[in-house]
């Protein structure tokens, strides 16, 4: 293993009591310095994962190697340079900003003359500045979130984990987010390693992305990488609402009879071997019927289309 790889697992396997078995056989491997976005569909096992990553589980069996300390054993070193911020604030409301920040660093007995040099910095690398003088009940979601950030910075982490940091936000709140995570990344050397159920999220901020499927890994990859798996062209029609999209999908399946056909919000993707003439059918046909819908077209590659070939139906 390269003195560069930050988490290395190794048939990783773990099952509880009760008989589930949330990780089976997942190998995966993370590069220092870089933003690692893991995602699968609820239950994939990512939440077992982070728990064991973050020293919270042992693994059933299988190897976990963070830093090239093993886990469960070195788990005390292990837990010393990480951090973790999770969907749920730990900002306390009832103490100012500073009064947050000072709490953290005395949390990890960081000197007082050294805690003053990182709150500094952070500020500066989240852009606080204008946010100082005022109390914490007034701020936004995304200044919560982002000073969130700032305090598991504290310890200077060599590892970050964020769950869903941007869950619930609106766009702009989550591309301002976006920023300062690839901040982290550049302006800190921090390693992140990302869950998040916005694949755009991933596709913009990723240099690797891992799918899961039922505890397994099924692809690890560059985005690019991903969307070279699909070697073909989809054809996307677009309708009003999902439900539309859901309703007319039975019938655009026995029209074409593709190889597969999926709906994406409010989408219908089409995998077949001729998109143009599918593409016609598909358009004849919704004209014929007075079908009300948004848009037909043939499109390349998303990510998207790559996680659901993953994750639904048969893995080929």
């Amino acid at each position: 293993m390269e003195h560069e790889t930050a988490v290395y697992t190794n048939c990783l396997t773990k099952q509880y009591k009760n008989g589930v078995r949330a990780l089976d056989g997942l190998s995966l491997e993370v590069e220092k310095g870089t933003v690692f976005s893991l995602l699968g569909k609820n239950g994939a096992g990512k939440s077992t994962l982070i728990n064991i990553l973050t020293t919270f589980l042992s693994p059933t069996s299988g190897e976990a190697v963070m830093f090239g300390k093993q886990l469960p054993k070195d788990a005390k070193e292990i837990r010393s340079r990480i951090a973790c911020a999770a969907q749920n604030s730990s900002i306390d409301p009832y103490l100012s900003f500073m009064e947050n920040m000072i709490f953290q660093s005395r949390l990890y007995h960081i000197t007082k003359k050294e805690a003053q040099k990182r709150i500094q910095m952070l500020i500066s690398v989240f852009e606080l500045e204008p946010y100082l003088n005022y109390p914490i009940f007034s701020y936004s979601g995304g200044i919560k979130r982002r000073l969130d950030l700032a305090l598991s910075l504290i310890p200077n982490p060599q590892i970050l984990f964020l769950d869903e940091p941007t869950a619930g936000m609106d766009l702009q709140s989550r591309m301002a987010l976006w920023d300062m995570i690839r901040k982290i990344r550049s302006d800190l050397g921090t390693t992140i390693f990302l869950t998040t159920h916005y694949l755009e999220e991933a596709d913009q901020l990723s240099d690797q992305i891992c799918i899961i499927r039922d505890g397994k890994s099924v692809i690890q990859g560059s985005p690019w990488e991903l969307k070279t798996y699909i070697r073909q062209n989809t054809l996307k029609i677009r309708f009003f609402d999902s439900a539309l999209a859901a309703q007319w999908k039975s019938r655009l399946t026995g029209l074409l009879a593709p190889s597969q056909v999926q709906v994406l919000n409010n989408a219908v993707l089409v995998s077949s071997t001729d998109h143009e003439a599918d593409m016609e059918k598909a358009g004849n046909f919704l004209f014929q019927n007075h079908v009300p819908f948004l848009g037909i077209g043939i499109e390349a590659p998303a990510l998207e289309d790559v996680f659901l070939r993953l994750t639904e139906g048969e893995m080929r």
